[in-house]
């Protein structure tokens, strides 16, 4: 009898590759699906565009003006969202308006005559309480100030040292002992005074308007740098007034300074103790004269060793100031005012 012939199943077909193309394509398009779902997610709780800030100078601090006319703020010191401007027609729009005392000093008619809704009042001056004339009267006016005092709301020292691990010691050959470069001399100052006695006991060789031996722009380092010590006297005494007569005159000409302004301890948050000589570490200028002419070559470069972590940084340029003012704003105390603007200058 034939036998029943033996029924087999057909070998199941792999899947074709135009079906795994599909396939994988559908899987990418899932994917980026959710990516762009998790994006958009992302951008919502982005913080938002926010516009410039408007800093208007009512009258630029200097006597020559600048360009400011492009984004200098970023051009110049890669501080973004910072726009400068002089346009007095701006005033409803500014968040700042900026007024130098100098300006002030001159006639009280320079301030606007309506103050915008929020917006805020800078008061400035790099002079010290003594130089600065025409303080009384301005009450509940401004709501910041900017000075070289550090309690402002806006530090703005005459320089600093910023660090600088990679920083050489660098003493330029020395062919005179102390210089000192002045314009303006009034027998009536402490400085006067100290430098009289001192020049009793050590020869000074003194430059600047005051002596009829003025000194150009570029010539100033050079001829301070030749002296081993530079006399850094203020013109007047006060917290934090350190300008840069030891900044730029001395420690960034390579010399060594003898300070006259504030107490030690004020000048040590700023210099290393190291780096300075105090008037008030003597007990006369005829010790110091002593302590000076008799320095060895050891003891002399021991003044430089801060060199080792810092250089020096000044702060000349209006700009860089007035652009600074940004960078600060967001920690800026709001709605505050100064009830009495003499009385914390001064006191």
């Amino acid at each position: 009898m034939p036998q029943a012939p033996t029924l087999t199943r057909p070998p199941r077909s792999l899947p074709s590759v135009k079906v795994l193309i599909t396939a994988g394509l559908l899987v990418t398009m899932l994917w980026n699906l959710k990516y762009v779902l998790n994006l958009s997610d992302v951008f919502s709780r982005a913080p938002k565009h926010t516009k410039p800030l408007v800093i208007l100078v009512w009258e630029w601090p200097s006597k020559q003006a600048p360009n400011i006319s492009t984004d200098i703020c970023r051009e110049l010191y890669n501080i973004v969202g910072c726009w400068l401007t002089m346009d007095r027609g701006l005033l409803s729009r500014a968040d700042v308006v900026v007024f130098h005392h100098d300006a002030l000093q001159r006639s009280r008619d320079k301030l606007p005559k309506e103050k915008p809704p929020g917006q805020n009042w800078l008061w400035v001056s790099l002079e010290s309480p003594t130089n600065t004339k025409a303080l009384a009267g301005w009450k509940q006016t401004f709501n910041w100030v900017m000075t070289y005092r550090q309690d402002s709301d806006i530090f703005m020292p005459y320089g600093k040292l910023v660090p600088n691990r990679s920083a050489m010691v660098n003493i330029p050959n020395k062919t005179r002992l102390v210089t000192w470069v002045i314009s303006n001399y009034h027998r009536s100052q402490k400085r006067a005074a100290v430098y009289k006695s001192l020049s009793r006991y050590i020869h000074v060789d003194i430059y600047g308007k005051a002596s009829k031996r003025p000194l150009c722009k570029d010539c100033l380092l050079p001829t301070t740098s030749t002296s081993k010590f530079y006399l850094a006297f203020e013109n007047s005494i006060h917290r934090d007034y350190i300008t840069e007569k030891i900044w730029r005159n001395s420690l960034l000409a390579g010399t060594v300074p003898v300070v006259l302004g504030p107490p030690r301890a004020n000048y040590e948050r700023f210099v290393p103790a190291d780096a300075f000589i105090h008037v008030d570490d003597f007990e006369s200028p005829a010790e110091l004269a002593t302590f000076l002419k008799t320095m060895n070559a050891s003891r002399y470069q021991q003044f430089f060793a801060w060199q080792k972590r810092y250089s020096v940084k000044l702060y000349a340029d209006w700009r860089e100031r007035i652009c600074t003012i940004c960078t600060k704003y967001p920690s800026l105390p709001q709605g505050r005012v100064y009830p009495d603007l003499e009385s914390w200058f001064k006191t």
